[in-house]
Formats: structure tokens, C-alpha cells, sequence
């Protein structure tokens, strides 16, 4: 706890010299491995900063899956395969090593700022087949001080009588799931006596968070992932995540990966410090945004405001893809600061709309023609002034009714 507590609240001084120690490090270790061609070469001691990654390719799971396929069973992106306790696949499908001896996955921190600890029952209602985030929790909870109730998915009725009967005080699963049993516990008349609640997997709607809280129920949410681990967390504060002392955060356009400016929404772009699985530059698909300050709590490392939508943003215009990897393909071919395109549907058929912030400098003729050439379709174009389109995280947006 003692730990935990000095890394969270450390000076922001502190914490960027000691990443700048620990980022050379895991960028060499990285970039010794098979599975991470793309970074031969890389000067792995200049990589000092979070602003220096930028230099450096993003990894996509699309990359990850092919790696997998053609390096069975972890792409060559693991300097041991043997330095793990289990093998989880996720849909894709993704294979994922990890350990659960410790907190491997650092979802301790998380728990910690949900109040979990020594003396608490946890039901742990994450699955446990296969996927990870089961194994992921349990061994959070044990790394805690509290006891497990390994309860898994489904069994609403079986689920409301371990909690009663065995008196867990805690919940950890989806955020929807929690109101099935605390409903299946009414229904049977069984008292619960679960005062908090640790959620990811799902969004945390404002009503669902209340409903909990009208029960006595206290419900914070994190984000995490099966190949990152704990990336961010909520605490007593509830003014977005902090992102987790064991990563770093970047928030990209889409389909590149540029660095938005702090507070304008991007794709999540995550680096993992783990030694045994050094993802770097690992595109989440998800979309977030840098808050502003730091947290009331007293935790001091950045904020996002949590997750946004997603960042695949891919769309299907008569009978071709249109994908945010093209869209960035062709602002750096004509030289624009960004581009969105919009689909939409008139007299039953598909229309597609190219906004190009430009300036005045491009031609138009030169314009259509980059991109019939990068997106292989014909398309209403025009250049707009710089500052004009959204800074919503958005290169493709598809306003087609597909209940019409």
C-alpha cells in the first residue's frame, strides 16, 4: 500500500526521471525481439519521454493477430515464453500470456482506490473461461489481503446465494451485472451485504451508478485490457481516470499515430513498462481524451476523461472500405493539417464527402485526384479552412440510417 501510495502521489519530476530511466530500457528489450522488426534500429537511448514515442511505429492488434499467426503462439513479442503462468485467449483471435502470482496485471491499485482490502469478501464475477480478466481480478484481489469468491459469469439465482451466504462485501465484474444479482437477491429474499463495487468491461452509465448508490453500493470503474493490463483507474475523486503508474498514455488521431493536442479526442495509444510483455505503442481502438490538472485525490499522473467510443471507424462505401489508415494516408499526401470524411445516402445509394483542412494551397483537381487514388472512390470534396472540422476523434463518420 505504502508503495503504491508513494508512486501515485510522487512529483510530476520524479515520475518523468524515473521513466526516463525505465523507458530506454524497455525499448531496448523490445526492440531486441523478432516480433518487433519495424523498430530495428531504433536508438533505444533516446527514447526518454512520452513526446518521444511519437517517433516510433504504432502496433496494432490487426499486427498482433498476424504476428501470432506467423509466430506462433506469442508473435515473438515475449523475451521468455516461459516466464508465464497461464495462456488466455481473447476473441480474435489474441492470444495473451500473463502471471497470476502478484499483481502481474496491476489491478491492486485499482481496488485499493475502491476502499477493497484486508478482511473483504470478493465476488468476483469476471469470467474465468479461457479469457482473462478472470485470473486478471483474482489475483488483484488476492495481492490485496481479500479472500475470492470465484464466482464467474451467469447463475443469477447461485450468484445472489454465495453473496448472501458466504457475506461478500465487494463485487468485481461487468458494470450490468452487479444489478442482476442484488435483483436476484431481492426477488429470494436474500440480504446482501456488498458495499462496493469494482467494474470494467462495459460502460458505467450516470443511472446505473446511482441505482448502486441508492443501495449503498459504491461503484468505480477502470480500464483495462487483456494485453495492457490495468491501463486507468477511478478514484474517490470521480473526475475521470488516472492512468496507471506501470503505463503511458498517448491520445493519436485515428489511423496514425500523431499526438492530439491535451483535452482534444483521439485514439488511446498505450505503452506498457511490463519487462515480460513489452507492447509499445499499442493502438486500443478506443477513444479518449487528456483531462486537464490533476486529480483532488492527491494522485498526481495525467487523467483521460474514460472511454469515448471507438476508433475504428471503418465504413463500407459502395462495396469498398474506407478506413481512418486512409484517411491519414491521404492528409500527408496532400499535405493538409486533417481530413473527415462523411457518408450519407441520397436516392438510395452512397454518398461520400471529403473535408479537407488545407488551407489554400491545394488544387483542386490535385485534391480529387488524392483521393480517388488512396481511397479508391469518387466523392464530394472541398477544402475547408484550419480549425474548421470537429476535434471529436472522428476521420470517418457514417451518418447513413440503417433502420431505413
Amino acid at each position: 500500500m505504502t508503495g503504491d501510495t508513494e508512486l501515485e502521489t510522487r512529483a510530476p519530476e520524479d515520475r518523468a526521471a524515473a521513466l526516463a530511466e525505465a523507458l530506454p530500457r524497455q525499448i531496448a528489450r523490445a526492440a531486441a525481439l523478432p516480433g518487433y522488426g519495424a523498430m530495428a534500429g531504433i536508438a533505444a537511448e533516446e527514447v526518454r519521454t512520452p513526446g518521444d514515442l511519437a517517433r516510433l511505429p504504432v502496433l496494432r492488434k490487426s499486427d498482433l493477430v498476424a504476428a501470432q499467426e506467423n509466430s506462433p503462439p506469442l508473435g515473438g513479442l515475449v523475451p521468455d515464453q516461459g516466464a508465464f503462468t497461464h495462456l488466455f485467449q481473447s476473441p480474435g483471435p489474441i492470444y495473451e500470456p500473463g502471471r497470476i502470482d502478484g499483481d502481474w496485471f496491476r489491478l491492486a491499485r485499482f481496488l485499493r482506490a475502491c476502499g477493497i482490502g484486508p478482511g473483504d469478501i470478493v465476488q468476483n464475477c469476471f469470467g474465468y473461461h479461457l479469457t482473462p480478466a478472470g485470473m486478471m481480478f483474482d489475483g488483484a484481489i488476492r495481492a490485496v489481503g481479500a479472500a475470492v469468491i470465484p464466482a464467474g459469469t451467469g447463475q443469477s439465482e447461485a450468484q445472489a446465494r454465495a453473496a448472501a451466504q458466504l457475506g461478500a462485501t465487494a463485487y468485481a465484474g461487468t458494470p450490468d451485472f452487479l444489478k442482476v444479482v442484488v435483483e436476484a437477491s431481492d426477488e429470494a429474499g436474500l440480504p446482501l451485504s456488498i458495499t462496493r463495487a469494482a467494474v470494467s468491461g462495459g460502460a458505467l452509465f450516470p443511472s446505473l451508478r446511482e441505482w448502486y448508490a441508492d443501495r449503498g453500493i459504491a461503484c468505480r470503474q477502470c480500464y483495462a485490457t487483456a494485453d495492457l493490463g490495468n491501463i486507468a483507474y477511478e478514484t474517490e475523486a470521480m473526475e475521470g481516470l488516472i492512468v496507471d503508474e506501470g503505463v503511458i498514455v498517448e491520445i493519436v488521431t485515428p489511423g496514425t499515430g500523431d499526438p492530439v493536442p491535451d483535452g482534444e479526442v483521439g485514439e488511446v495509444v498505450v505503452t506498457t513498462l511490463n519487462p515480460d510483455y513489452p507492447l509499445i505503442r499499442f493502438a486500443t481502438g478506443d477513444l479518449s481524451a487528456v483531462l486537464p490538472g490533476t486529480s483532488p485525490c492527491g494522485r498526481t499522473n495525467r487523467r483521460i476523461k474514460g472511454w469515448m467510443g471507438r476508433a475504428d471507424q471503418t465504413a463500407k462505401v459502395k462495396g469498398m472500405f474506407v478506413r481512418p489508415e486512409q484517411v491519414a494516408q491521404l492528409v500527408r499526401r496532400i499535405g493538409a493539417d486533417r481530413a473527415r470524411v462523411t457518408v450519407t445516402r441520397e436516392a438510395d445509394a452512397d454518398v461520400m464527402h471529403v473535408a479537407v483542412e488545407a488551407g489554400t494551397t491545394c488544387d483542386p483537381e490535385t485534391l480529387d485526384a488524392a483521393v480517388r487514388d488512396v481511397l479508391k472512390l469518387r466523392g464530394k470534396v472541398e477544402t475547408v479552412s484550419p480549425g474548421t472540422l470537429p476535434r471529436d476523434g472522428k476521420v470517418i463518420e457514417d451518418l447513413r440510417d440503417y433502420d431505413t
